[in-house]
């Protein structure tokens, strides 16, 4: 469910049939979520190969390197800079001329990790991590990848200046963006199945041992999750070392509950006015091995996150420069919990 490109199921409301015949006043609501329930696994089942990939940019392998903390992060950096180089050249040789360009422009930046091949992985850090007393990690929804990548940068981006312009004097501060796993297609079964976060999970649990491990040992840790990204987060979330875990826009999180999550963390959740995940039905289902659907609402009371005001942006807008949310999330990160408004 990435920002920008998402398509939700829309919301009809109750059916508004006249009658005269008693019946319990739960049953059209009841009727409704079963159906849109109904269709998240029709979708799961009966189109396995929707939003199927097309042909893939070739790319070469990762670099192969050491942990950060042992590398460094300068020769980390280095390394994953030139091997966006490479695969830009590579796909500039085969006419992929839109996937070289966004690599060209990688191969500028603070890589904490490159992945060209396929969609595509990356994770980028905007500042000083090891000296960074706030640190924010990004976590994307659905349709993210290379290609699409310039719109999650700039969320991290817009995250980045008003952090850098907002942080107390001498207080100091980053942002990761982090593109770590394989995200589901907008139109395809994947999306409202939880495969790709119980694969995502482990790589975010292992990204977050390593960030641990080059920023500074006391820096505050938030973990902003949007969309389809906060079911990732959520699976991840068990002893995690993060002091805040926030959810964007989410469709549910596979918990009853956020103490469910089994956190430390203070768990945050929101949603815009303007969000169409709001007629996202909250059910879950399991089906030949899978699950399908996502659970309790996370800004429902019975869930018992920390629910924050987002203003009135949709799906998209989280992180837009001016709103609401973005200063919100800006409170969260710099450890101004008092100031946020429920």
């Amino acid at each position: 469910m990435e920002q920008g490109r998402e398509r939700g199921t829309p919301g009809t409301g109750p059916d508004g049939a006249e009658t005269t015949a008693p019946r319990p006043a739960h049953r059209p609501a009841g009727r409704l979520r079963r159906g849109l329930l109904a269709a998240l696994v029709a979708a799961a089942v009966a189109v396995p190969l929707a939003g199927a990939a097309g042909p893939q940019a070739p790319a070469p392998p990762p670099a192969r390197l050491a942990p950060p903390a042992v590398a460094g992060l300068d020769a980390t950096y280095a390394a994953h800079r030139a091997n966006a180089a490479e695969a830009a050249r590579t796909a500039a040789d085969h006419w992929y001329r839109g996937r070289a360009a966004v690599e060209r422009a990688l191969a500028q930046t603070q890589l904490l990790y490159f992945d060209g091949r396929g969609a595509g992985l990356v994770t980028e850090v905007l500042g000083d991590l090891a000296h960074a007393d706030r640190v924010a990690v990004l976590v994307p929804g659905s349709d993210t990848g290379i290609d699409t990548y310039d719109r999650f940068r700039v969320t991290a981006l817009a995250l980045h200046q008003r952090l850098t312009r907002e942080a107390p004097a001498g207080v100091r501060t980053a942002v990761v963006a982090w593109l770590g796993y394989e995200t589901p297609g907008t139109v395809s079964p994947s999306v409202a199945t939880t495969g790709r976060a119980e694969e995502a999970a482990p790589e975010l649990r292992a990204f977050v041992e390593d960030l641990r491990s080059v920023a500074a040992p006391r820096a505050r840790v938030s973990l902003l999750c949007h969309s389809y990204g906060s079911f990732v987060c959520a699976r991840a979330a068990a002893g995690l070392d993060v002091d805040d875990l926030v959810f964007l826009g989410s469709p549910g999180t596979g918990a009853d509950t956020a103490a469910g999550l089994r956190t430390r963390a203070r768990v945050w959740a929101a949603r815009g006015a303007g969000d169409w995940v709001e007629h996202v039905p909250h059910l879950d289902a399991a089906l030949f091995g899978t699950t399908v659907g996502f659970g309790t609402d996370p800004v429902s009371e019975e869930y018992g996150a920390r629910v924050f005001a987002a203003g009135d942006g949709g799906h998209s807008d989280y992180f837009a420069p001016g709103s609401l949310s973005l200063a919100t999330l800006t409170r969260i990160v710099l450890g101004h919990t008092q100031e946020v408004a429920r």
